[in-house]
Order: structure tokens, then sequence, then C-alpha cells
């Protein structure tokens, strides 16, 4: 609760009912500690948390994991499907780069995809953004645009299939997702992603877990 309350910025109060909906959401049926407690314990921590730069701007990546609320183990589910009982929500993060830390976090059912909550997670983002990575699920010109809005650089993989929108010879200034897809067509999948910083995504799979 301390984390979550550092994270996000929150007064005591704040805090307490932002788990409170966060486990009425998961169905999690547990209570959350009153914020004078969290406020108590907090007073006795001879741990001093870091204070996040709201200057300097942040490389995001971001992406997200499905979470089991409750319901039958993995083998049950493999030998006999899934059953009424499992119930499963969706944390997608945006984490920054360097330091590992979550800096956006959105919960949401198992059925939304991540281009979805793109907005919603760098909303959350107090710092300047200067690039936005993300796996193929945010391949859409509505997270590109996204990014473009929030000043910041998209590397995110095009599909296999994808094709240049924009001609070649136009006078206008390209795409972003046609200036990635056109360096990928030059150079290969695998150089693009070590030029342009895309393997260091793999950071929101180490906070997540």
């Amino acid at each position: 609760m301390g984390t979550i309350q550092s994270v996000f910025h929150l007064p005591g109060r704040q805090a307490e009912g932002f788990l409170e909906s966060l486990f009425m959401l998961m169905g999690i049926e547990l209570g959350v500690p009153d914020h004078s407690t969290l406020s108590r314990r907090l007073s006795k921590l001879s741990v001093e948390l870091p204070v996040i730069s709201k200057d300097k701007a942040v490389h995001v990546v971001v992406d997200s994991t499905g979470v089991k609320v409750y319901g039958e183990g993995e083998w049950k589910v493999r030998t006999h499907g899934v059953g009424k009982r499992r119930k499963e929500r969706k944390l997608h993060l945006g984490c920054d780069e360097e330091s590992g830390e979550i800096l956006g976090a959105v919960v949401t059912t198992n059925d939304v995809a991540d281009c979805e909550v793109l907005t919603d997670i760098l909303e959350q983002i107090e710092q300047p953004i200067e690039q936005v990575s993300g796996d193929g699920g945010y391949d859409t010109f509505d997270c590109y645009d996204t990014i473009s809005q929030s000043g910041a650089k998209a590397v995110i993989p095009p599909r296999s299939n994808a094709k240049i929108q924009q001609p070649t010879n136009s006078q206008t200034q390209p795409h972003p997702r046609d200036e990635n897809l056109g360096r990928v067509n030059k150079v290969g999948r695998k150089q693009w992603k070590q030029e342009s910083g895309y393997h260091r995504r793999s950071l929101s799979e180490t906070a997540i877990f």
C-alpha cells in the first residue's frame, strides 16, 4: 500500500480508496488497511523511497499480462478447459526504461486489447516522454497518434504484412509508422530492434514478474 501511495503520489485517503476500487474490480475479498494505519507504519520505516524526477524525459515501455483472480489451477485448465469459476483481469503497465519503475497502470477485463488503453497509461505519466516502446499489439495508427501527441517517438514493430501507407515521393512528412516500416525493410527487423532500443521493452516484463 505504501508503494502504491509513493508511485502514484497519492495522499493516504486516496491510496486507501484506490486499493478498495482495485480490489472490488478484481473481485478480491480482502480488507484494505485504514489510511491512519498506513501513516503509522510508514513513520516507522527507515527506508527512504527515491524521489522520481518530474523534469527528466523518460523512455516508456508498455506491456500487459493476465492476472488470475480466482478459479481452477493451470493443470485443470489445460486438461479440461476453462471453467465457469475461472476469472481473469488484465494488467497494463507503462514502465521507465531506465529505472524499471511503474509510471502508469490500468486494470481491465481480459478482452480489452493493449492498444485500447495506451492513452490511459500515458495520461498518468507526469514526466516528459521521449520514447514509447511496445510490441505489435500497439501497432495501430491510433497508438502512433497518441504517442505523437505526447511529443514522443513511437518504437513499435510493424506487422509482418504491413505496407507503407504514404507514397515515398510525397512532399509531406512521412507518418512515424511508415518510417519504422521503411527502416525495417531496409536493415531487417533484428537490426532495427537493436538500433531503436526496442529490446529494452523486456523491462516491462521484469516489472510484471
